[in-house]
């Protein structure tokens, strides 16, 4: 697909149109901060991968819960991209977003960093979506009842991508991949 054909299709992709009360990104957002110690560590003296996996549910998690405003449960996690490693006592942050609100479920980008203590900078490690699924005592599947207000170029840029997404994943489950 060129870029081309992105924006393309970016651009027939439907905004949101909701009657539902309306959360902005920035009432769910949820930062967390972990400090890598040798519990966190894997064979290689790296922070392990699972660890880190483990640090992004959760904070996709609380993301979703303050959304839905419930309970949610973890459906898919897609785009798991690790670009860089954490070492013992680096600072690692991880930053959760929802980017994406349909009936029942919701899409979360959680974006993680190394952030140097001294200067505050920040080098991004991993990038990751995941589906979130808004579920009623009986673990079973229920409404959303808010819609996301996109305030930002950014924000409207991150829903149309989370569409492609789930079209993706929804093709990816049809064909058993």
């Amino acid at each position: 697909m060129t870029d081309k054909d992105l924006d393309q299709l970016k651009r027939s992709i439907g905004k949101p149109n909701d009657a539902r009360p309306l959360k902005t990104v920035g009432q769910s957002r949820t930062e967390t901060t972990h400090t890598v110690v040798h519990g966190d560590m894997n064979g290689e003296n790296r922070l392990f991968g699972g660890r880190l996996m483990e640090w992004i549910d959760e904070a996709a998690g609380i993301a979703s819960r303050r959304h839905c405003g419930g309970s949610v449960t973890t459906a898919c996690v897609d785009n798991l991209v690790f670009q860089n490693p954490a070492y013992l006592n680096e600072v690692v942050i991880v930053d959760a977003y929802v980017t994406y609100v349909g009936r029942t479920s919701l899409e979360v980008r959680v974006d993680s960093y190394v952030e140097d203590v001294e200067t505050g900078e920040r080098k991004q490690i991993n990038v990751a979506y995941l589906t979130e699924v808004h579920v009623d005592a009986n673990e079973r599947p229920t409404r959303i009842p808010y819609g996301l207000a996109l305030t930002t170029d950014e924000e409207k840029n991150e829903w149309s991508l989370a569409q492609i997404r789930k079209m993706i994943r929804r093709e990816r489950q049809e064909q058993g991949i």
